[in-house]
């Protein structure tokens, strides 16, 4: 598989060759998350009727906040439940990659 990275400015986000891809976007296994300290939790939730209730994160790079720029599932159910815990980007946010 190729490998798919999320950047932000120059700083790379994410970074695996083992991601699933639901509904066009690239969600990354928890563990290609290169520097936790940049994801803040963030208030905003959303459901999805087959996926369950998203979390959301602030991704923040010195003085800039990307305000709700990725999302998890962290109790998805039974048919999402190959990307629990995986972490998406939006695209207009987020610079992703995969090749």
């Amino acid at each position: 598989m190729p490998l798919a990275t999320a950047s932000l400015n120059g700083t790379t986000l994410a970074e695996t060759d083992t991601w699933e891809t639901v509904e066009g976007n690239i969600y990354f296994p928890p563990e290609s998350i290169k520097d936790k300290s940049l994801f803040k939790p963030s208030d905003m939730t959303t459901y999805c009727p087959w996926k369950g209730d998203a979390s959301y994160y602030n991704v923040v790079i010195g003085d800039k906040t990307i305000r709700d720029g990725a999302w998890y599932y962290a109790h998805p159910y039974d048919a999402a439940i190959k990307i629990k815990n995986h972490i998406a980007f939006y695209k207009d946010k987020v610079d992703i990659k995969s090749a």
